[in-house]
């Protein structure tokens, strides 16, 4: 379907085409009416904005659906080959695994990894065909995806900070319900904030801005994806008992907050450009939706990269 052409400024809801998991951005809403006269309209398929009589021309659209579906689709394969392979060697070698890498935290982010991947056909072809299952299940992907990906971040830093993966036992069997059922009631406010736009566009975000529900889920996110990882780093650096565990290959897990560390700071721009904390300007807008999409784009690699460097761990 062609590019869907952002809704009128002073609407509610957003339209989000930055994100790499077919939503349509917009980062044109009734905040800026404030200090802006903005209109836009369509001309060949592409949005123009005006900001005091400079037009914005916004390219991502027609770029994020060519892109997206093939590279959803090309990760997914290489995620179910390499997830795959990481199980069958742990159920074959299982003593190859030793803490930090132990069997019980590889096992896990396999199984987070492997949710993720799961998920990625359905979002390819509702890029490439559009969203079509309406706006229930669209809420369930999100929370699946978030599910996921705070699941692993959980566990990276669980793992990172002491030896409780070390053996499968009862305190680590509860560790690991806690640390599930912690990251799906984190996830919530995912599938609260996101829904179906257009008709056809499963969002990520489908209310306004400054929206509780979505400043709560933007808060997490800042928080399981930036500030907990620096906190690691920090304390790791500090402390050398953590120092002595990343030498012994701790920091392999810490490929998943590598990825998705630049997508949380494009979601604190995002934020900080539509409440109007930062000046907006048309080459901002047409460069942070391309680097919005490009940081979700690394992190999602990691559920075709994090089973390979596992993998690789246990075979050295």
């Amino acid at each position: 379907p062609p590019p869907q052409t952002p809704g009128i400024p002073d609407t509610q809801g957003s339209l989000d085409l930055a994100e790499i998991m077919g939503d349509l951005s917009s980062f044109y809403d009734d905040t800026y009416n404030n200090s802006y006269n903005t209109y836009n309209n369509t001309y060949n398929n592409h949005t123009i904005l005006d900001y005091d009589a400079a037009p914005c021309h916004n390219h991502f659209c027609p770029l994020f659906q060519r892109v997206a579906p093939p590279f959803l689709a090309s990760t997914c394969v290489v995620a179910v080959l390499a997830t795959g392979a990481t199980l069958v060697a742990l159920a074959k070698r299982p003593q190859a695994w030793r803490w930090p890498q132990s069997r019980a935290l590889v096992a896990q982010l396999a199984l987070a990894t492997a949710l993720f991947a799961a998920l990625l056909p359905a979002l390819a072809a509702g890029v490439a065909r559009g969203w079509h299952l309406g706006t229930g299940p669209c809420r369930l992907t999100h929370l699946l995806w978030h599910w996921s990906i705070f699941t692993q971040a959980l566990l990276v830093a669980s793992g990172s900070c002491g030896t409780a993966w070390a053996r499968w036992d009862p305190r680590s069997r509860r560790l690991a319900v806690a640390l599930w059922a912690v990251a799906l009631l984190l996830a919530a406010p995912a599938a609260l904030v996101s829904g179906v736009a257009a008709g056809t566009g499963c969002v990520r975000r489908s209310v306004a801005i400054l929206a509780p529900a979505y400043l709560l889920h933007l808060s997490l996110c800042l928080l399981l994806l930036l500030l907990l990882p620096a906190g690691l780093l920090l304390a790791a650096l500090a402390v050398p008992r953590l120092r002595a565990g990343w030498a012994a290959g701790a920091g392999l897990v810490w490929l998943f907050p590598g990825l998705w560390g630049p997508y949380g700071a494009g979601l604190a721009g995002e934020f900080l450009l539509q409440a109007g904390l930062l000046q907006p300007t048309c080459g901002s807008f047409e460069y942070f939706d391309l680097a919005l999409g490009l940081s979700q784009g690394l992190g999602v690699l990691h559920c075709g990269l994090g089973p390979l460097v596992l993998l690789l761990a246990g075979r050295c």
